[in-house]
């Protein structure tokens, strides 16, 4: 492989082991941090970090660097919990204007499962999904803006739930009356989550929707007893009698172009306690 530039907006969660594992496989990474705390620290790891924050509008220290790369993997939370619907598009908005400034060649947007749905079925990429039914409009007007009138190359990953490691989903729910736990999980482990994003950039698999999820589905209930189990916590006090409408998200895709989950089964997700 040639080395490749590669910029990462956001060092987080995801992100950041993900630079890891890119600067292992020859490539030139720099990112970005919302805080100087952890640029600082970053920096001193030996990653080129830039101070970057979206509000939405853009501010920083030295962040336009990050827009000289061949790729640019877009990894930033929308938290429409905390924030309007409108937050994250602007968001992108914003990058948007830099991506086409900068004339980036290469792009992912890290989506979400959320944009599907639920309506009780399974959902492969080819489904079409609109602004009336999507599940997360701020994510399907995200998506939307990275793909209208491109001039670069862009994959969407759509990751499940992100989990393993410090995430262990049963312990949100400990002791908790009342919890979903009759339908499906679209879980995939951190690990999972690293290794097909670094799978999608070697093969170059660009232009596409990629569902990033576990192709097992295990009830929810049957994660939160193990975790409970394995953990030793409280698992659920109750679950719900009556069924919330769910999803299914298929993982087939990803598979058939070759990706092999080192751990495709979320029953059987590593947690560091």
């Amino acid at each position: 492989m040639q080395n490749k530039r590669i910029s990462i907006i956001g060092f987080g969660w995801l992100g950041l082991p993900l630079a890891k594992q890119l600067q292992v496989l020859g490539y030139t990474v720099k990112g970005s941090a919302t805080s100087q705390e952890k640029v600082d620290k970053l920096s001193q790891e030996g990653l080129t970090t830039y101070l970057f924050n979206l509000n939405p509008h853009p501010t920083g220290e030295g962040f336009n660097e990050l827009f000289q790369t061949d790729i640019l993997f877009i990894n930033i939370p929308p938290r429409t919990r905390h924030l309007p619907a409108t937050f994250h598009p602007e968001q992108i908005k914003y990058l948007r204007a830099l991506i086409d400034h900068y004339g980036v060649k290469q792009v992912v947007y890290v989506s979400a499962t959320s944009v599907y749905p639920d309506t009780n079925q399974v959902w492969q990429e080819y489904d079409l999904i609109n602004s009336t039914n999507t599940g997360n409009l701020s994510l399907y007007q995200a998506e939307q803006l990275l793909l209208d009138n491109k001039h670069y190359d862009l994959t969407i990953i759509r990751y499940g739930g992100l989990l393993g490691v410090n995430r262990i989903p049963g312990r949100y729910f400990s002791g908790k009356e009342q919890v979903q736990g009759n339908s499906p999980v679209n879980y995939i482990h951190q690990e999972d989550a690293v290794g097909l994003a670094a799978f999608v950039l070697e093969k170059g698999i660009w232009n596409e929707l990629i569902n990033g999820v576990c192709p097992i589905h295990p009830l929810r209930k049957e994660v939160y007893e193990k975790n409970a189990a394995d953990l030793d916590f409280p698992p659920p006090a109750s679950y719900a009698q009556v069924q919330e409408p769910w999803k299914e998200i298929s993982a087939a895709k990803i598979v058939s172009l070759g990706y092999q989950f080192k751990t495709p089964n979320p029953l059987d997700f590593w947690y560091e306690g």
